[in-house]
């Protein structure tokens, strides 16, 4: 398709809106206990793109509050490790590397997050005017994939914790279970539940980190002294790391802003995007570093990490403060729920775009689904966790950073910019790119 056809099945959102009837048709409940589910504020659209009457949502801040409270948790640490504990690099080194890449590969998710408001389609509903009905479905595949994966870290590190605060009262599997089915009940609630409990969830896992920090000082200044100088090898593996850490947002970022007012400035909503994902990443990988050099030379630490990985560390951190310490382990433990819950949420969302069909199911059907294949694959992944760790990140950049360039080019250069392109006409059209 050349940008003359764009232009020609280019609809103005504020002129030509959907009709209301056809999408209430597609999504019309078909049971009692269903509508009662709805009565309860649970999210009701699925994949079907929000017309423009219902983008009514002026509280843009909360692009910027959902990111900062899905990154604010465990999930970063565990990335940051990498870099001393598996590298040899520096504390110094992989502090810098952690600093300049993640700056970088943020930009790209972000500028891809200000089409949510505009068009009101989910990510891989844009995807599908880019990559057409057949190449949509290799996109989504990797895209549930790495979803998916970033899941099961979150949950491995959440179950490790638990079980570490526990003392293996509680296995690391029966800590994954409880730390999925919260999430579930967050994520099945939807769009509306998400940002309410990502708006103020951040509040005592800030509180939890400043402790397990101010706990864990005396020993973080424990580094161990590499043998060599940083190679290029070593660097440029460890921000590939980073990059495969932060660019995979690109495939589900728009999921969280299409009922956001498209009259919201795009560089507001780049602004809040960008710093909500910035502002804690940063800080939590470079204290994984920190912990990764550290671990080695503090035997309590050393032992936590072989019994309990992440979570026997972080544990361990907190020993002294006692029992306080283990109340605080629960909260950071807990802290991965936020981001386990808009992970599900988007995978449920990807399981829909399959078969155009599958819009007639509730959206919310789908996560209780996606938890049920989350569960036994984060168990598994739980047996050699840093190993499945470095591979996953290590693979999903390679595709990410593929589909955000084509994304970007796409749009920037074969749509001029132009989010009237984005026609959601063709979803009620047999010849239209949402069904074709």
């Amino acid at each position: 398709m050349d940008v003359q056809d764009l232009e020609k099945r280019a609809v103005t959102p504020s002129s030509t809106p959907v009709e209301s009837s056809s999408f209430d048709e597609v999504l019309k409940p078909k049971s009692a206990i269903w509508r009662k589910i709805l009565g309860w504020g649970v999210e009701e659209n699925g994949i079907v793109p929000v017309p423009l009457e219902k983008r009514t949502d002026k509280r843009v801040f909360n692009l910027f509050t959902i990111w900062f409270t899905a990154l604010l948790c465990l999930l970063p640490i565990p990335t940051g490790m990498l870099g001393t504990l598996s590298f040899g690099l520096s504390l110094r080194d992989s502090s810098l590397t952690i600093i300049f890449f993640t700056l970088l590969t943020t930009i790209p998710p972000a500028y891809m997050g200000t089409l949510g408001p505009k068009t009101g389609m989910r990510q891989m509903i844009q995807a599908r005017y880019a990559f057409g009905l057949f190449g949509i479905g290799i996109i989504l595949l990797l895209n549930a994939a790495t979803v998916t994966g970033f899941s099961v870290i979150a949950a491995v590190v959440g179950g490790q914790t638990l079980a570490a605060v526990s003392d293996s009262t509680i296995s690391i599997n029966v800590g994954i279970i409880i730390t999925c089915i919260i999430a579930l009940v967050v994520s099945f609630s939807g769009y509306k539940v998400l940002h309410i409990y990502e708006r103020y969830s951040w509040i005592p896992v800030f509180v939890a980190i400043v402790i397990l920090v101010g706990c864990g000082a005396k020993n973080l200044t424990h580094q161990t002294v590499p043998e060599a100088p940083a190679t290029a090898q070593s660097v440029l593996t460890f921000a590939s790391l980073i990059a495969g850490f932060m660019i995979p947002f690109g495939g589900i970022v728009s999921d969280f802003g299409i009922y956001i007012d498209p009259s919201a400035s795009r560089l507001k909503v780049f602004t809040y995007i960008y710093t909500g994902m910035v502002i804690p990443t940063i800080p939590l990988l470079i204290l994984g570093a920190a912990i990764g050099g550290a671990v080695p030379n503090v035997p309590e630490w050393d032992a936590a990490n072989l019994a309990n990985s992440v979570g026997g560390v972080v544990t361990a951190m907190l020993s002294p403060a006692g029992g306080f310490g283990k109340f605080v382990a629960v909260i950071l433990a807990l802290s991965v729920i936020g981001n386990i819950a808009i992970s599900m949420y988007s995978i449920a969302l990807n399981i829909q775009m399959f078969l155009p069909i599958l819009t007639r199911a509730p959206r919310a059907a789908f996560s209780i689904i996606t938890t049920v294949v989350l569960i036994p694959v984060s168990i598994e992944a739980a047996h050699n966790f840093f190993t499945s760790l470095e591979n996953f990140l290590g693979v999903i950049g390679y595709w990410s950073a593929s589909f955000v360039a084509i994304m970007i080019v796409e749009f920037v250069y074969i749509r001029k910019g132009d989010y009237a392109t984005y026609d959601q006409g063709g979803i009620e059209d047999e010849n239209g790119l949402y069904y074709r």
